[in-house]
């Protein structure tokens, strides 16, 4: 079942996306060439225990994943789309583009939020990427609204993404949070108008588009953590946490 957070639990969310935004702000202006990620992950954690949060992402672990996530922020290059571990011999380098995504624990609730952002100089092609992706999260998050439909989503992001000759992942999707990192339903970035549950005012949602620059397939690296793409294209992925209203979703990590 699918919760509905109260007047009381949104305005707390919105403090923490508030919070949870700003701290990535601040990890953003720190990427450049020749920056470990391990640099990137510790600037994040400090920012959010400071502010009186807890990185929710740190020591996760589901049961369908073999090891806990070591660490509080996924530092995803390339073609990593999700989940890439931030390390000390993990350098960023000129042309890199980079998938920044941070969850925060704020007075026992949770947000969820993530940028793709270049790395010095980067392709046009690469910059159309990834302002595609962060386009196709609009549309996902307008189209949010009560009495709309899971489905309204997915097709909103597709629809977008694919227009403009982009793919978008298919294994891979967002989700309700709050009470928890991950809660039902999920939102697929892909779908059919009408189809799936039908969204309530009140729900709180992250909608996150992962979209490559090739095919959709994905595999699952030997880290067991960070998915990349099969075929080794760029990817971009961007977040928002989100409640849903009735004029589509009002965002909470702004």
């Amino acid at each position: 079942m699918i919760a509905i957070k109260t007047p009381k639990e949104i305005k707390i969310l919105r403090e923490g996306g508030e919070i949870l935004a700003s701290v990535l702000r601040e990890v953003e202006k720190k990427v450049r060439p020749g920056v470990a990620t391990i640099e990137l992950d510790e600037l994040a954690e400090k920012l959010i225990r400071r502010a009186g949060g807890e990185p929710s992402f740190k020591n996760y672990k589901t049961r369908e994943d073999r090891v806990p996530y070591p660490a509080s922020l996924c530092v995803s290059i390339d073609d990593e789309v999700v989940h890439g571990i931030p390390k000390k011999e993990k350098i960023l380098i000129e042309g890199d583009i980079v998938s920044l995504d941070l969850g925060m624990k704020y007075n026992s609730l949770y947000t969820d939020a993530a940028i793709t952002v270049p790395v010095g100089e980067v392709e046009e092609k690469t910059k159309k990427l990834i302002e595609v992706c962060k386009k196709s999260l609009s549309k996902g998050i307008k189209a949010a609204k009560s009495g709309a439909t899971i489905g309204d989503i997915g097709f909103a992001v597709q629809s977008y993404v694919e227009k403009k000759g982009f793919k978008v992942v298919r294994n891979l999707a967002g989700h309700g949070v709050g009470y928890k990192v991950h809660e039902e339903p999920e939102i697929p970035n892909f779908g059919k108008k009408g189809t799936g549950e039908i969204l309530k005012a009140g729900m709180v949602l992250a909608i996150e588009p992962m979209i490559t620059a090739g095919g959709y397939e994905i595999i699952l690296d030997d880290d067991n953590w960070t998915w990349k793409t099969k075929d080794g294209s760029l990817s971009a992925h961007f977040e928002h946490t989100i409640v849903v209203t009735k004029k589509g979703g009002e965002i909470l990590t702004k």
